[in-house]
């Protein structure tokens, strides 16, 4: 349902941002049956970019009654490749991980982004308690029992909790008073979409460079993603060039496994970034997706967190209503804070380790690095505990 009404409206929670972490989130927070708002203008996906959607979160999406809607549109991963291109002195050896050691068909799919806000839009408009508000986010304003939100167009509405999805300038954060460290990185992701001569398999293969990731994810028949880390400069370079030229580029760089390749139309950058909020919830906000977390795209982590962000605030707004809790208050909070901090923390350091050991031009961190890959290459229960821990945090588990 979409709302125009100026007048005020009242919900028992409301969310801002209606990207695919914002849109499961309100999908997920209106089937505990809680009345629901989402605040987002619905405006077409504006890339092509992929996600590798890994451990839980098709299972969430099916929970959701998405995943079937899309489920065509995505390729499967069964095989990780990671391969040493830096051309030093000390390189790591490849290291492959297949999905059917740790007794899985698949670790995950890979889909374009588009498709999976088409999926979640239609089901978002089934709910009859959801209710699509078709602006943007103007004023956020917590007092002590709720939140007031004005939209752009002048639209009132109050909600006791708060979601803020709305990225990493987000509004609502700012509104909660949450503080965030943020450190740019010198890199820049180039993302565009390839066809190619010979078949992935199912294989998504890693590159590392000394200026970061290039990964070739498959999609659906012989099209594969790319996401190529650079510097800044070179990334203006490939972005400069004819589809021609970059096509080659991108076959070079991907050492011709894919055969000939052609690049698609549309390719975007985005600077990299690591940002940190000093809190994931307060004053009867909490925070989901980028406005909660910002991670390089290193391991397919970042909308994976955004989906468990999703999840977990839809599982704790449950228990609050089952129990008569009001489920904006400080306990409520605090146990999102609680369950989300320990995941979010240790993968952005995972990530950032990963990252600065493979930019490292110190002898000492290259033999680490080297090290640590040919353990997991050789030492079986080594790489197991690797790709169970890669999919979804052990301590979930031993914690639901």
């Amino acid at each position: 349902m979409t709302e125009t009404s100026a007048s005020t409206s009242t919900y028992n929670v409301a969310v801002v941002g209606g990207g695919p972490a914002g849109l499961a989130a309100a999908l997920a927070l209106a089937e505990t049956g809680a009345r629901t708002a989402l605040v987002a203008r619905r405006v077409p996906y504006g890339d092509n970019r992929t996600t590798a959607l890994l451990g839980g979160s098709v299972a969430f999406l099916e929970s959701l009654d998405v995943w079937r809607r899309c489920a065509d549109k995505a390729a499967a991963l069964t095989t990780m490749r990671l391969v040493d291109d830096t051309g030093r002195l000390i390189r790591a050896p490849e290291v492959k991980f297949v999905c059917s050691e740790i007794g899985l068909e698949t670790f995950g799919y890979n889909i374009e982004n588009r498709e999976l806000m088409i999926a979640l839009e239609a089901r978002a408009a089934e709910l009859t308690n959801l209710i699509r508000i078709d602006d943007e986010a103007d004023i956020v304003t917590p007092d002590e029992m709720q939140v007031q939100v004005r939209t752009r167009q002048g639209q009132v509405l109050m909600a006791r909790l708060i979601v803020g999805a709305d990225g990493r300038q987000s509004l609502c954060r700012e509104a909660a008073g949450i503080s965030v460290k943020r450190r740019a990185l010198e890199q820049t992701a180039v993302t565009f979409n390839i066809t190619h001569s010979r078949p992935h398999k199912n294989m998504s293969t890693e590159f590392h460079t000394p200026a970061g990731p290039c990964v070739f994810v498959p999609l659906p028949g012989n099209r594969s993603s790319v996401v190529w880390v650079n510097k800044p400069r070179d990334a203006e370079r490939l972005m400069a060039l004819s589809d021609e030229a970059l096509s080659d580029a991108a076959e070079k760089q991907s050492h011709s496994i894919l055969g000939r390749v052609q690049v698609e139309p549309g390719r975007h950058t985005f600077p990299l970034a690591i940002e940190q909020p000093a809190q994931l919830a307060c004053n009867r906000i909490a925070l989901v997706g980028e406005a909660a977390h910002v991670v390089p795209p290193i391991g397919a982590q970042g909308l994976n967190l955004g989906l468990r962000d999703a999840g977990d605030i839809a599982d704790i707004v449950r228990d609050a209503g089952m129990n008569g809790a009001d489920i904006g208050a400080a306990p409520v909070l605090a146990r999102f804070e609680k369950t989300r901090r320990s995941d979010i923390s240790s993968r952005t350091f995972a990530i950032d380790m990963a990252n600065r050991s493979l930019l490292s031009d110190l002898l000492p961190m290259q033999v680490i690095r080297a090290a640590g890959m040919h353990a997991m290459g050789s030492i079986g229960p080594l790489r197991r505990l690797a790709m169970r821990e890669g999919l979804s945090p052990s301590w979930r588990k031993s914690a639901s």
